[in-house]
């Protein structure tokens, strides 16, 4: 389970996130929403670590992660919104790398052999991580945050640059990780995805968490037919007729 209790998280002048409050349940795929700028990706860098809060609380499976970063990431896979990869190696000189760092012998990587077939990437997986498209990259990154078998999975924006089989694959993992109760942190600007994806919701704005629940939940409350039009409310970016007769205007 994850636990988050009144986290800030300034910035010089700027303030990030502003005492944000989740609890996150095993087994449970949450969806983190919000426009550019809102704190999803901050939040997700201090879940595992990498970015220490302000003030507040963080637990991740009873474990603080400013605290206990290195133990955190041996039970946390995380992708971060644009791959940072080693150019220099091949992707299963990366996996090998990586499984070392989280203590994964050699030969108990077979389940990387398995990904690699499920995400298409053999015929890739010896040349240098600096020559592959970004869609390749952002598979190299999916699978290295699979490779030691986590109990949680951090992910923003991970489908960014996914052809649509891999798509297909990743969503079936994930339901299938779900099932197996593996924890899922999943931030997306799809919302069409996260809608049928998702358990639950939280929808951020400028650092604040301004709504959480099931996507019927959140339609229900506040009378919308779907989450886009739940979303457009909630961050107060509903109004697009200006913007619309703005565009006619140009035509």
């Amino acid at each position: 389970m994850i636990s988050i209790h009144d986290l800030w998280k300034d910035y010089n002048s700027k303030t990030a996130l502003r005492g944000v409050d989740l609890e996150i349940e095993e087994g449970e795929i949450f969806g983190l929403l919000g426009p550019n700028g809102s704190g999803k990706s901050t939040l997700m860098k201090t879940l595992i670590g990498i970015t220490k809060p302000t003030k507040g609380k963080v637990s991740v499976n009873d474990m603080d992660p400013s605290e206990s970063e290195t133990e955190v990431k041996k039970i946390v896979g995380y992708v971060p919104e644009s791959p940072h990869l080693y150019e220099s190696l091949s992707p299963r000189e990366f996996f090998e790398f990586i499984g070392s760092v989280r203590g994964v012998p050699t030969d108990s990587l077979e389940r990387v052999e398995r990904l690699i077939d499920a995400f298409e990437i053999k015929d890739e997986v010896n040349n240098d991580i600096g020559s592959l498209s970004f869609g390749m990259r952002q598979k190299v990154s999916i699978i290295a945050a699979l490779t030691h078998n986590p109990k949680v999975l951090i992910l923003d924006e991970c489908m960014n640059g996914l052809d649509p089989k891999s798509v297909r694959v990743l969503k079936e993992f994930l339901n299938s990780f779900s099932e197996r109760k593996g924890t899922v942190v999943y931030s997306t600007h799809v919302l069409e995805v996260a809608e049928k994806m998702c358990d639950r919701v939280a929808i951020m704005r400028k650092g604040n968490v301004e709504a959480v629940g099931t996507v019927e939940e959140l339609r229900e409350i506040l009378k919308s037919q779907s989450l886009e039009d739940v979303f457009f409310k909630v961050t107060e970016e509903e109004d697009f007729e200006p913007i619309i007769r703005a565009l006619e205007e140009t035509l």
